[in-house]
C-alpha cells in the first residue's frame, strides 16, 4: 500500500532521544540512542528482535527508566515515570501484547485506568465516535473474552485514541492482524497523522509494514540507531542489510523480513508445492475437541491430514487454538474426543512421551517453557527426550554422552563451549538448534514445529528454515504451527487455516490468493461462500 507524507513537521520535534542508555544487567537494550519524531509524520523504528525499539519505547510511555540521556516533549527535557504520567504530556502506546481484561465488557476496558468518577453512558458514546472516525467497528457492550484477536487490537487502539494523544506509539501492531486488517490499520495511521497532526511511531520488524507506512525510517542493531533514511528513498534490500548487519538473500529471509508479496511472486519457482501424494497420511487428526482452560472448546472438531515429505503450514492469528494442538501433540494435553493417528496406529493422547513413542518430535513455541532446561548442559539438553540412547543399566554414561553430543553439536553447527556447557550461555538460535538436533536425532515420522523462529534473528531463522526443508526432504511429515504469514508462505507445501479451533479452508500453496487467505484467517467464511455463487 502506498501513502504519501502526512502534513508537514513541526520545527520543534514532539519527541526527542538524545543519548538514552539502558541496561538489563550485563545486557545492553539501548546505547547512546538518538532519535526525532515530528508531528504530521510516521516514524518507522525497525529492527530485528532484540534490537532494543521496544525498550526506547517504554522509556518514552514510562514502562522503563532510562539509566542515563534526555527525553525531550516539545523541546522540553521531561522525566515520565509511568503511563499516566505519559498521557498527560499526550502520549499514548498500543501494546504488542494486550493489557485487557477478558471477562469485562469493551467500554469497561476502555474506561480502567481512569481517575475519579465515570460516566457509562459518555464512556460508551466517545467509543461509538471513535469507532466511527477511524473506521474501527466495535460493539462496546460486547466481552472481550468473546471478541477474535483482530477486535480485540481494536479495543487496545480505542483506549489509546480515546485520550486524544498527540503522540502514539505502535509496537507491532500486525503480529495478531490479518492482512486486510492491517492495511486498515494503516489508514487509521495516515488519517490520524493527515488530518490531525499527531506524531506516530510504528515499531516493526517487518520491511514491507515499515516501508508502505511509514515517512521516515530509523534502524536499530544491538541496542543502537545504526541507520536513518527517508522512506522514499529506501529499499528492501538496503533495510535488511542495515538490520542484520550484512547482506542477505530476500528469498531465504523473506519470511523473517516481513515479505508477503516476494514471497507469493516467488512461489512454484522454487521448492514447488506438491499437489499428490501416495499412500496414507503419517500423521492424522480426526474430530479433535480440546478444552482450554475455561473449558471451551479450544479445538473443535478438528480434522487433518499430514503425508510424509509435505510440510502442512496452520495459519491464523494468535489464539484460535495453536497452543492447544501444540500441547495436544507434545502429549500435554489430553482430547476430549477425536483422535490422534500416527502412522496408520492411534496414540493415545494425555498419555506422557505416548506421542514421542509413536514417533512425532516437537519444536515447541516456547522453548524456555517446555523445550529445554536452561540450567542444565548441552549435552543434557539432547537426551531429555530419549535418555536411554546414552545410558547403561539405567544410569547415564557420561563419556557416551559426551561423544554423542559433540557430533550433534557439529551436525547441528552449534556454537557452544563444548558439550558440559551450561544451555543458558548459548544463544536463542543456538538454544533452538539443541531443540532441533534432539528432535530430529531421534529420526521422527512427524515434525511439529510450533513458531520455530520466533525470537530469533536472521541468520538463525535461515539455519532453521533450511532444516525444516531438511526434514522434508527426509521423508518426514512436518506440522508448521506460526503466527508469521511469511514463514508459512515460504516453507509450506500446503496450507490450512486454523479459525476458533476450526480448519476453515485449505489451499496449495502455488495456489495462494492473499486476499482469500486473509479473509479466511478472519473468519469472513459466510463472505466467501456467499461470493463464490
Amino acid at each position: 500500500m502506498s501513502l504519501t507524507a502526512g502534513t508537514a513537521e513541526s520545527a520543534v520535534p514532539a519527541v526527542e532521544f538524545r543519548g538514552v542508555n539502558k541496561r538489563f544487567g550485563a545486557i545492553v537494550a539501548c546505547d547512546d540512542v538518538d532519535l526525532v519524531l515530528h508531528r504530521g509524520r510516521i516514524h518507522g523504528i525497525l529492527g530485528e528482535n532484540g534490537a532494543g525499539k521496544s525498550t526506547l519505547m517504554k522509556v518514552l510511555i514510562g514502562l522503563v527508566p532510562r539509566d542515563s540521556g534526555t527525553l525531550f516533549v516539545d523541546g522540553i527535557p521531561v522525566v515520565i515515570s509511568d503511563p499516566l504520567d505519559a498521557a498527560r504530556y499526550g502520549i499514548g502506546m498500543v501494546h504488542q501484547h494486550f493489557s485487557l481484561v477478558e471477562p469485562l465488557t469493551v467500554w469497561e476496558n476502555v474506561m480502567l485506568g481512569d481517575e475519579g468518577r465515570f460516566d457509562p453512558l459518555e464512556i460508551r458514546r466517545r467509543i461509538g465516535e471513535i469507532s466511527e472516525r477511524y473506521g474501527l467497528g466495535i460493539e462496546s457492550e460486547a466481552v472481550v473474552a468473546d471478541l477474535p484477536v483482530g477486535l480485540r487490537q481494536r479495543v487496545e487502539i480505542i483506549k489509546c485514541l480515546r485520550r486524544d494523544p498527540d503522540i502514539i506509539i505502535f509496537d507491532e501492531p500486525t503480529s495478531v492482524l490479518t492482512p486486510a486488517e492491517s492495511e486498515q490499520l494503516f489508514d487509521v495511521l495516515r488519517q490520524a497523522v493527515q488530518e490531525e497532526n499527531r506524531a506516530v511511531a510504528l515499531v516493526s520488524h517487518k520491511l514491507n509494514e515499515v516501508l508502505g507506512a511509514t515517512d521516515e525510517i530509523t534502524i536499530m542493531r544491538s541496542g543502537r540507531v545504526v541507520d536513518r533514511v527517508e522512506t522514499r528513498e529506501a529499499d528492501a534490500p538496503g533495510l535488511a542489510r542495515s538490520m542484520v548487519g550484512r547482506e542477505v538473500s530476500l528469498r531465504s529471509s523473506g519470511a523473517a523480513l516481513g515479505l508477503v508479496v516476494k514471497l507469493i511472486d516467488k512461489t512454484g519457482v522454487e521448492d514447488a508445492a506438491v499437489s499428490e501424494y501416495e499412500g496414507n497420511p503419517v500423521l492424522t487428526l480426526t474430530d479433535l475437541v480440546v478444552h482450554s482452560n475455561d473449558r471451551k472448546n479450544a479445538l473443535d472438531t478438528l480434522s487433518l491430514d499430514v503425508h510424509a515429505g509435505e510440510i502442512v503450514g496452520v495459519a491464523g492469528v494468535e489464539g484460535n487454538g495453536q497452543e492447544e494442538l501444540t500441547a495436544l501433540m507434545s502429549s500435554l494435553v489430553e482430547a476430549v474426543s477425536g483422535s490422534v493417528s500416527v502412522d496408520g496406529r492411534v496414540v493415545e493422547t494425555g498419555v506422557a512421551g505416548s506421542m514421542a513413542r509413536a514417533g512425532v518430535a516437537v519444536v515447541p513455541a516456547d522453548r524456555h517453557d517446555s523445550g529445554v532446561v536452561l540450567n542444565l548442559t548441552v549435552a543434557e539438553n539432547l537426551f531429555l527426550v530419549e535418555p536411554e540412547k546414552v545410558s547403561r543399566r539405567g544410569l547415564w554414561d557420561s563419556g557416551l554422552m559426551t561423544r554423542r553430543a559433540s557430533e550433534l553439536i557439529s551436525e547441528f553447527e552449534i556454537q557452544a563451549a563444548g558439550p558440559d556447557a551450561p544451555l543458558w550461555s548459548l544463544s536463542g538460535g543456538n538454544q533452538q538448534r539443541v531443540v532441533l538436533a534432539r528432535e530430529l536425532s531421534n529420526n521422527p515420522k512427524v515434525l511439529i514445529a510450533s513458531q520455530p523462529t520466533r525470537g530469533l534473528d536472521v541468520g538463525a531463522i535461515e539455519y532453521i528454515s533450511n532444516r525444516l526443508r531438511g526434514a522434508r526432504r527426509d521423508g518426514v511429515g512436518v506440522l508448521l504451527i506460526s503466527n508469521e504469514l511469511e514463514e508459512i508462505l515460504d516453507l509450506a507445501d500446503r496450507i490450512v487455516v486454523l479459525f476458533r479451533g476450526k480448519i476453515v479452508g485449505e489451499m496449495l500453496r502455488s495456489d495462494v490468493d492473499l486476499e482469500h487467505l486473509g479473509m479466511l484467517m478472519g473468519g469472513a467464511i459466510d463472505d466467501l461462500v456467499e461470493n463464490s455463487y
